[in-house]
């Protein structure tokens, strides 16, 4: 296949491309749905055989940057989008002035290339470790009817493309260092009938066996492969404490040095009994050999107003800023690549923490979770209504994050300071609701599609000091952002379903009349609350 004529093939498509995309509106609809679901508003993201920009303008990104062989197509781009950057390109030879993208779109690119491998390779080249590369293609199933179609004058012709069967495509990714983290289908039926298609397409999604005659594919990868090996990655461990003096020493003496350096810090909560005094004598007694540092959760002022409600009336139980709000103080000030936190109590070996370490800086995790629910526990390490609520919870977040995590309330969490950063940036999705630090971790992980990975650890009864868990006090909690969960994740999924259903979906981006003089104006329910 040689790249004049597709130059020459797309140039001439270009003006009759709104009037093709009018026509099925439907496909074209669906098709930006999806990928709103995978792709979350405000992202760098890079298009490559980015067409007329429509699809680029329908995902919202922050900095949108589109690439296509046919300057036709770029030229109408630019008039209707002036708000993206679009280029003149070859996908097997991208020059590019700028990177570090989070999503790059490739779709129904991969059929019209000369040398797939090779544009694979070229997009590895602007990835960072947290970039997701979404590939849409045709299922070839339909190959005799859409070329029937072609010929009827009812689909935009194409010459012949390369046939790159989802399973192939595994393969080129993997060659190219990506593992596929996602595979979707979607559309049977492309026309819109009111409520049987969007019943038939809503079919198609729940039965497994229906999803290999839809006509979309849809796969989501992201780079294997840490840039950096693991020695050359420094590393944050960060410790909330509450009244665990007797903790300390054990903390610093037992967390092993990871990477090329190992930051300890401890985030204290205004403890009463000299936990702050003898951190405080680990940082002095180990100057010079380890890295140990001291913030304080609550201001000076603040700290004397906690301590006169009196050691009587909430020794040891956490502030009411949560551990959550101390999570997100330490990692704000954290110098490490990599970030973990580690409970005071111990019940989590510190000499487990080599194995977080190593699942996120080989690349093979981008959240390490621990879990507790594995091994055999020691004898009271954990009572029978903790593990069933731990049990429950666990099957609970699962559904809805629409992922397994097999134990959600293990404190030991780790994943790179990037990540966090990015979590932290789009913490408004959710709200700053969780007294824990786990749930807006979990939830900021799953909008953003990091690869959570769980890692099982051997959980110990505590040794010293007093449980912060009050389980009649946040039982309730945890129920209460179970819901906000349920109403940010899960009723969003069930309201796109229905208005699937009872009236098809949006008219897509860039389809109607007034496209070229507008800013893009999609449903984009998929980033909202629901009804």
């Amino acid at each position: 296949m040689k790249k004049d004529a597709v130059r020459e093939h797309f140039d001439r498509l270009a003006p009759d491309l709104q009037r093709w995309k009018r026509r099925n509106w439907l496909y074209h609809a669906s098709l930006q749905e999806e990928l709103r679901r995978v792709v979350p508003r405000g992202q760098r993201v890079l298009e490559i055989g980015c067409a007329t920009g429509d699809t680029l303008a329908a995902v919202e990104p922050s900095h949108g940057v589109g690439v296509d062989l046919s300057p036709r197509m770029i030229e109408i781009a630019r008039e209707k989008y002036p708000h993206l950057r679009f280029e003149v390109g070859d996908a097997e030879d991208l020059k590019l002035e700028d990177g570090d993208f989070d999503v790059v779109l490739l779709v129904h690119l991969l059929g019209h290339l000369e040398d797939v491998q090779a544009a694979l390779g070229q997009v590895r080249g602007v990835c960072a470790p947290h970039t997701r590369v979404v590939i849409v293609t045709y299922n070839f199933l339909y190959e005799l009817p859409l070329r029937a179609a072609e010929r009827l004058g009812l689909k935009m012709p194409h010459q012949f493309q390369n046939w790159v069967p989802i399973q192939l495509m595994r393969q080129l990714l993997r060659l190219a260092d990506f593992d596929v983290i996602d595979e979707s289908y979607s559309l049977i039926m492309p026309k819109h009938v009111p409520l049987i298609t969007p019943l038939l397409n809503g079919l198609a999604r729940a039965f497994r066996p229906l999803r290999h005659l839809c006509i979309t594919q849809l796969v989501v990868a992201r780079p294997t492969g840490a840039e950096l090996q693991a020695e050359d990655l420094t590393c944050t461990v960060l410790v909330p404490t509450r009244n665990e003096r007797e903790n300390v020493a054990a903390c610093v003496e037992r967390i092993p040095v990871m990477g090329s350096h190992t930051e300890i810090l401890f985030v204290d909560g205004n403890s009463t009994d000299g936990t702050r005094d003898e951190i405080e004598r680990m940082v002095a007694k180990y100057q010079g050999e380890k890295d140990i540092k001291l913030i304080l959760q609550l201001p000076p002022e603040v700290a004397e107003q906690d301590a006169a409600i009196g050691a009587s009336q909430r020794s040891g139980k956490m502030l009411p800023q949560g551990k959550g709000h101390a999570v997100r103080l330490g990692f704000d000030a954290a110098e490490g690549d990599v970030l973990m936190i580690l409970d005071a109590d111990l019940t989590v070996p510190p000499e487990d923490l080599p194995r977080f370490f190593e699942a996120i800086a080989s690349g093979k995790a981008e959240f390490a979770n621990g879990s507790r629910l594995v091994y055999p526990m020691e004898t009271d390490a954990m009572r029978l209504p903790n593990l069933i609520g731990n049990k429950f919870f666990s099957v609970l977040f699962s559904w809805l994050l629409d992922r397994y995590v097999g134990d959600t309330l293990c404190g030991t969490k780790a994943l790179r300071r990037e990540d966090y950063r990015r979590i932290a940036a789009n913490r408004s999705h959710f709200g700053d609701f969780d007294p824990f630090g786990d749930f807006d971790l979990l939830f900021g992980a799953a909008h953003l599609g990091l690869d959570i990975l769980d890692i099982p650890v051997h959980y110990r009864a505590r040794t010293a000091g007093e449980s912060k868990i009050i389980n009649r006090r946040h039982a309730p909690l945890l129920l209460r952002m179970s819901l906000i969960g349920f109403r940010r994740l899960v009723l969003p999924r069930w309201w796109r379903a229905l208005k699937r259903w009872w009236s098809g979906p949006p008219r897509p981006v860039g389809i109607g009349p007034a496209a070229a003089r507008e800013e893009p104006q999609a449903d984009h329910s998929e980033h909202e609350d629901g009804p």
